[in-house]
Parts: structure tokens; sequence; C-alpha cells
């Protein structure tokens, strides 16, 4: 029951929820984007995903200079279940949407995340 209540003290603080928004509908992000995006300072984006990874919500990896973030993968039901519903919320939310179309804009213009992960992703692929 505890890692319930602690699952949710994580969800409830609308930064926090304006970046899972983005990771779950990206699958991964450097802080800088979301910084842009969400024109928060760097020092609030990463106390937000320091109290989304303690919750297990996100799991981040260093590449290069940059450090991605990510959804983690949930391990149990619950989480799975509660993160597929919370995308169906978000889609609901305008405000959210807001946050979506700023984050198509940034990649469009050329963002941290387009030159780390999209444009090496698609190298990748490109290679097999």
């Amino acid at each position: 029951m505890r890692d319930l209540a602690n699952l949710f003290k994580a969800l409830c603080d609308e930064s926090r929820l304006r970046i899972l928004n983005l990771l779950v509908h990206t699958g991964e992000l450097c802080v800088c984007d979301m910084q842009r995006i969400l024109k928060f300072s760097q020092p609030k984006v990463s106390r937000h995903l320091t109290y989304l990874k303690n919750a297990g919500l996100v799991v981040d990896e260093r590449r290069g200079m940059w450090v991605i973030y990510s959804l983690a993968n949930a391990e149990d039901e619950t989480t799975k279940r509660l993160m597929k519903e919370l995308k169906d919320i978000f889609d609901l939310n305008p405000n959210l949407k807001e946050d979506l179309t700023q984050l198509k804009q940034a990649i469009k213009d050329g963002t941290c995340t387009t030159y780390c992960v999209i444009y090496p992703a698609k190298s990748k692929r490109k290679k097999k």
C-alpha cells in the first residue's frame, strides 16, 4: 500500500504531470528540451525528474554530454495500468496538448533530443 501512496504522491504535482506527459508521448527527452518546452529552470526540471525517478516512474541514461530521461518499465500491473490511463487522460487536457505542440515545434527547430536521440536512432536503423 505504501508503494501505491508514493506513486500517487509523485503524480500530485502539475509540473511532474507535464513532464510525464512529454515522456509518455515522446519516449525520451533531455532536461534542456523539457526546460524549453515547459519554460522551467534547469533546477526545477531536475528536481521534479528526481522525484519521478525516486518514485520509479522515470529512468535516466547518459549519452555523451546529455542525460536522457524516459519512462521506467513498469514492473507491476498497477503501474502499467496507471500509465496507460494517464496517457488517455493527458490526451484530453488542452494545456497538456499545448505542451505537445511546443514539443513538436522544438523538434522541428532542432533540439538536444533531435541531435542525440532522433538522428542517431534514424542512422542506426538505416544500417540494419
